[in-house]
This record gives structure tokens, C-alpha cells and sequence, in this order.
């Protein structure tokens, strides 16, 4: 193979954290040759992000790599505890059992640097998948025959490389050269808070310590606290008018801020760093071949954990439909419904995000007295937040579900639906419907590898129940694309998802 032909690539993807790599897992499974250029040497050391959620599980789970992952979290069964100055619960972000809706907890801690080694393992069962360390991306443009080029300097000898891919992806963070080149705005959606975010280890056993996640709504200082994993524990800290950021980092300010927890000998400090949370989303995600994702497109406060998660939806969101597109199975107009779908789902957790920051961070001692009146502290509200539907896109119908995320129910030979269905679409349906489907719907379910499941089990049975219709059609991404009341709807329903090519003949 020649250098250029060595350095051509189905999709190139900058930045090597958890969202590029998670991409490139899950495009690894598909066959595609994928390139990833990571500026670092190694994984960042120190904490970053700590939270997913458990539709991130299953991502991880599509990926083949669910078992690694959960060798290096924990499961937060016991939710989110929302404690006022006085120390009385106001409410609570629920928890679930170890199986919960997706088949898993709803809520896993983790120490980033652990969860990168383990994605970046991952990609050592795929000889098609490089990740260049200490490449810098420095030039994008679109190529002459289509997809783009890429002007990558090795900076380990210096070298400048030509790179050739049909598409290229920018995952590379909140600083993005990828946005910069798409020329993509950023919509403010309003906070721009500074908070002190420190990480230690503790020494030993710290009586008194929760062991689930705390947030102090205390108006003389706000503040959240994290049992991560192991003796791995996170205080974020709000900053007030008159703080000295440089003096806030300092030891023993921490150390005083934290003191009737936990006293200097019983840990040490790990990281301890100033960060402004932001909400923007990015405007302009897509330019023909050029893409982004995470971080580059949208930055979410920390109060839902779901900064890491928006970008691992966006790459599960990705991987499906440049596997279609690269299959032949549909049109790059597939990819104009990225942006769509999923700018609108990030937009609602942000707002939700924010909201709760707003209870939070009130540092008004009336406002701080009429917000813990709305609640009954003898029964704390126990809350769930619903899970949004995604914007306009590859689905069809008026109402919810149609547009949200499936769960994972199992199945009625005890397996769980995703190890039947793998990264395929899949249709749930009354073993009737299946039985009564005809050419045309066979011919779809062939072209797209459609998994036909029965709905022969009580879940899946209770949920068609529950959701009027004799079938469901789930996308690879598990998000439900449509209903449907009897075999005849299969096909319109087909017809009907934008960028999809139909079949002419049947497959083989």
C-alpha cells in the first residue's frame, strides 16, 4: 500500500476524547476505515467528566464494550439529593434499580481517564481504525471529487501529511478548529457561571461522607458534592462576587470551604481548577462532508451530568447514518437531519439543566426561603426528567413516543433486546403483523437489515398496549421511527424517512 492510498479513510475524526473514539468504535463494528488525530500524547490524566447516563450505557453496550466499562463505574442508585441551608431534602433526581428502563442503572460515576483507556482498547479489534497520537489537525477543506482533505502535522518528527476522507467529524472540544472552519456561531442560552471544581482521594474511611450525589442549595454558598468511584470524591464549589479566583484554589481555601466534611488528613487534593459552566449550542453542524459533535457543538452545565452524554448521543446519532450512506442504503441528504434531530434534544437538556442551576445557585436569602417554601421538606418531591423527543428528521408521527428513545426491555427467552438486535434497525411487532407483511415490507426489512422481533413477551406486549399499535419501528440509534397499526403501514411508513433509498431488488 503507498502512502496516499494509506492515508485515505472513510471517515477522519479530530479529537481522540470519549466522543471521537466512542464514534469510532461504534464505525469500527460497521467495517468503515476510520482515522483518528489526537493532539495529546496521552489521556489526560486528571478528572474531568464523572457522570453518564444509562442510554450512554447502551452506546457503550452497542459498541461491545459494556462489560469493560462497567469494570471501571459504579451505579448511582440512590439519585441526586437537592438539600437546603437547613439541611431538609427539597427533592430528589431518582434513582433506578441496577436494571433500570435501559436495562442498567440510570445514573454510572466513572473516572475519565480509566473510561478513555478502556474505549481506546476497544479500537485494537479493528485493523481498518488508527488513532494518531500527537497529530495536530491543521487545514480542512472539501476535496476536488468530493469528501475533504486534510492537512495533518505528525509532531512527533515534524512531518506534514495529506489526508483524504469522505468525511471528516470534529469532536475536538469546546476550543474546536473544526467549528472555527465551518464558521459556526454559538447560541447563548444564558448561563455563564464560574464554579471551583476539585477532585481528591480520600486516605481512608471519612465518617459522615454521603454516598450519593449531593447539592447543597445553600444561599451562602452553593455547592455540589460527588462520590465518584472508589475513594474518588468531587466538591464544586460556586464562586460569589468578591471571590479571588487565584486565591480559591489555593489549599487551604479549599480545605476551609469543605470543613465540617472533611478535614486535610483524611485526603489529598488531586485537581482543583476554576470553570465558567456555559450553555451554548453551536449553529451550523454540518457542511457537505465536514460534521460536529460534542463539545464543538454544545456545551451544557454540569447540574443533569449530561455534558458527556449530549456527545455520545450525537456520535451514536452519526455512526448509524454514515454506515447507511456508506452502505449505499441511503442519500448524504441522510445527514441533513443530524443538525435537526439533534440540536433541539440538547436545547431541551440544557433548559432543563439551567433551571435546576437557577434553584441551586440562588444566593438571595428571600428568594432562597420562598424557593424552599414551594417544597414540602417532610416529602421531598422525587422527580424524573422525561426524555425529549428528537427535532424533525428520520421518523414520522404526531406524538411521543415516536421520536424518543425505546428502553430495553427482555425479551421472553430472557435475553435483552439490544443483544438480539446489535447496531441494526428493528421492528416489534404482534407475530401477526410479521406474518401478514408483504413483499414490498419484506423487501424494506431485507435491504435495511431490519431485525424482526415478535412481541412475544410481556414487555414488549404491555408497551404496544400502551402505545396504541401492532408495531414499532426502532432505528439503529434505538429511537423509535414510527408506529404502525397493521402491516400496511409498514412500507408508507419507509417511504416516508427522508434520505433512505429504496430497494429495487431484493438483496443477493
Amino acid at each position: 500500500m503507498g502512502a496516499d492510498e494509506g492515508r485515505q479513510v472513510d471517515v477522519a475524526i479530530i479529537g481522540g476524547g470519549p466522543a471521537g473514539v466512542t464514534l469510532a468504535n461504534l464505525l469500527g463494528q460497521r467495517g468503515l476505515s476510520v482515522a483518528i488525530f489526537e493532539r495529546d500524547a496521552e489521556i489526560f490524566a486528571l478528572p474531568r467528566a464523572i457522570h453518564f447516563d444509562g442510554e450512554v450505557m447502551r452506546v457503550f453496550e452497542t459498541a461491545g464494550l459494556r462489560a469493560e466499562v462497567e469494570a471501571v463505574s459504579r451505579p448511582g442508585l440512590k439519585g441526586v439529593h437537592f438539600v437546603n441551608a437547613a439541611g431538609n431534602t427539597l427533592m430528589i433526581r431518582a434513582g433506578t434499580a441496577e436494571r433500570g428502563p435501559h436495562g442498567c442503572a440510570n445514573n454510572h460515576y466513572f473516572h475519565q481517564p480509566e473510561l478513555e483507556a478502556v474505549l481506546r482498547r476497544g479500537l485494537q479489534r479493528f485493523e481498518q481504525v488508527r488513532l494518531f497520537t500527537r497529530h495536530e489537525v491543521s487545514t480542512v477543506e472539501p476535496g476536488s471529487a468530493g469528501g475533504a482533505r486534510l492537512q495533518v502535522q505528525d509532531m512527533a518528527c515534524g512531518q506534514a501529511q495529506a489526508w483524504q476522507a469522505r468525511w471528516v467529524v470534529g469532536c475536538d472540544g469546546a476550543r474546536s478548529l473544526m467549528r472555527k472552519l465551518l464558521g459556526a456561531s454559538m447560541a447563548d442560552l444564558g448561563l455563564h457561571q464560574p464554579w471551583l471544581v476539585f477532585d481528591v482521594i480520600l486516605n481512608g474511611q471519612v465518617p459522615g461522607l454521603p454516598d450519593h450525589t449531593v447539592q447543597y442549595c445553600d444561599p451562602v454558598r452553593p455547592m455540589t458534592y460527588c462520590h465518584v468511584t472508589g475513594q474518588r470524591r468531587r466538591w464544586e464549589i460556586m464562586l460569589l462576587p468578591g471571590d479571588d479566583p487565584v486565591d480559591m484554589v489555593r489549599p487551604e481555601r479549599i480545605w476551609s470551604l469543605v470543613s465540617r466534611w472533611i478535614r486535610p488528613e483524611q485526603a489529598h487534593i488531586e485537581r482543583a481548577t476554576i470553570y465558567t459552566f456555559h450553555s451554548v449550542i453551536a449553529q451550523g453542524w454540518r457542511n457537505g462532508p465536514l460534521l460536529l459533535a460534542g463539545d464543538a457543538a454544545h456545551q451544557t452545565p454540569p447540574f443533569l451530568g449530561q455534558g458527556l452524554c449530549a456527545g455520545i448521543r450525537d456520535v451514536a446519532n452519526l455512526a448509524w447514518k454514515l454506515d447507511a450512506i456508506a452502505q449505499g442504503r441511503a442519500t448524504e441528504a441522510l445527514l441533513d437531519s443530524y443538525e435537526p434531530e439533534r440540536s433541539p434534544h440538547v436545547h431541551a437538556f440544557i433548559d432543563l439543566a439551567v433551571k435546576l442551576g437557577a434553584i441551586i445557585q440562588t444566593t438571595d436569602p428571600q428568594a432562597a426561603r420562598e424557593r424552599d417554601a414551594r417544597f414540602n421538606a417532610g416529602a421531598p418531591e422525587i422527580f424524573e426528567f422525561p426524555a425529549p423527543r428528537l427535532g424533525p428528521g428520520v421518523w414520522r408521527g404526531e406524538r411521543a413516543p415516536v421520536a424518543q428513545v425505546f428502553g430495553q426491555p427482555l425479551l421472553a427467552d430472557g435475553r435483552a433486546l439490544d443483544a438480539v438486535v446489535g447496531q441494526r434497525w428493528a421492528l416489534i411487532a404482534q407475530p401477526a403483523l410479521l406474518a401478514a407483511m408483504g413483499e414490498s415490507a419484506r423487501r424494506w426489512c431485507q435491504w435495511l437489515d431490519v431485525a424482526l422481533v415478535p412481541a412475544d413477551g410481556a414487555a414488549l406486549q404491555d408497551w404496544l398496549t400502551a402505545n396504541p399499535a401492532a408495531g414499532v419501528l426502532l432505528r439503529p440509534d434505538r429511537y423509535v421511527a414510527g408506529l404502525v397499526a397493521d402491516a400496511a403501514g409498514l412500507v408508507p411508513l419507509f417511504e416516508a424517512l427522508p434520505g433512505l433509498l429504496a430497494p429495487t431488488t431484493l438483496p443477493g
